[in-house]
């Protein structure tokens, strides 16, 4: 899945050129490529689609020279996650009915890619076998209030039985998550058949699956693309996790033994990445601190920038826009964003 805009990281992530194709981690490789290696140690390239919105088609193309047209799925209009799992879902489907599917975001940062290959073959195995719906979830380390949250029965088995779901709770509900022991993150990957979950959708979602059933006979044809901009936009602006998950009565979760991270925000990927004596972070910057601590820089490529008496800041400049927000109100810059383009543009 590869269609958002990464509000959060803007300025970088703007809406023409959103963060799954910037290289945030200044690493070589923008975040779409780190996922397409990352999951091509596991899938033949030709299995792999990509889900994205019909603007960045020539970004996908440009940035992932592998893959070719007919892997990707266009999006005419941002529906969330569940439309697009049901279509992509069907498509599979029809190519190959007792196939096993992997959802997996295009921007998360995930370290020990072997550990993460143990799990996903441990969890493709399960659902070739099994009617169940899986996700991977994250043993937290602290209570994060901008993850959701699994609760599962505790349980010897090391795939375990998915109670309930939580969206983002506020900090002492996820104080007394952490607190109980049988809570994790949810990853927002997920793993399984495309019986089990086209048959899920048809059970709670039935005017979606009706939707695009309708257009089994166009999929993986020339006709595809035509059904897509005419139907896509009708479906229901809705969430894998409101629309299935929280109703199955089969998810199960797969603890995963990966370093995890969605970098969701500034502060998530500052987390992430190596620090100074100072615990400064810079990407792109040639930075001066003076007496200046856990900040983050991230600007263009050995732009020179000088900061004195400033501590847990986030300063970011695209060339264009330079944003100075403290770190403790990032979760506040997707508004900020929204309140800039209506003053500038």
């Amino acid at each position: 899945m590869a269609g958002g805009i990464g509000s959060r990281f803007w300025p970088v992530s703007t809406e023409e050129f959103p963060k799954q194709f910037h290289d945030l981690l200044g690493s070589g490789d923008t975040l779409i490529q780190k996922t397409f290696k990352r999951l091509s140690a596991i899938v033949p390239n030709q299995n792999i689609l990509i889900l994205t919105n019909e603007r960045y088609k020539n970004l996908v193309l440009k940035q992932l020279p592998e893959v070719k047209e007919d892997q990707l799925i266009l999006e005419p209009a941002m529906r969330n996650t569940a439309p697009c799992i049901l279509l992509s879902a069907l498509k599979i489907q029809k190519q190959n009915p007792n196939a096993v599917m992997m959802v997996a975001p295009s921007d998360h940062w995930i370290e020990d890619e072997n550990a993460f290959n143990e799990n996903i073959s441990t969890a493709f195995e399960n659902c070739s076998k099994n009617n169940v719906l899986m996700t991977l979830g994250i043993q937290p380390t602290f209570p994060n209030t901008g993850y959701g949250y699994i609760e599962f029965e505790k349980t010897p088995e090391e795939i375990k039985k998915v109670l309930r779901f939580t969206e983002k709770p506020d900090y002492s509900t996820a104080k007394t998550f952490l607190a109980a022991g049988n809570f994790m993150w949810n990853a927002g990957i997920f793993v399984w058949s495309v019986k089990s979950i086209v048959s899920s959708f048809e059970k709670f979602a039935p005017q979606m699956h009706q939707l695009f059933q309708s257009g089994i006979s166009n999929y993986n044809t020339s006709e595809e693309e035509t059904f897509i901009k005419e139907k896509y936009p009708s479906a229901e602006n809705i969430s894998i996790d409101y629309a299935i998950l929280e109703k199955a009565e089969n998810v199960y979760m797969l603890p995963a033994t990966f370093d995890w991270n969605d970098l969701g925000t500034w502060g998530s990927l500052y987390d992430k990445l190596p620090k100074d004596e100072q615990n400064n972070v810079t990407v792109g910057a040639n930075a001066l601190f003076l007496e200046s601590k856990n900040n983050i820089i991230h600007t263009e490529k050995d732009k020179q920038v000088v900061l004195s008496n400033l501590m847990d800041y986030i300063i970011v400049d695209n060339g264009k826009t330079l944003i100075i927000v403290p770190k403790e109100k990032e979760q506040e810059i997707k508004q900020m964003r929204e309140i800039a383009l209506k003053k500038f543009n």
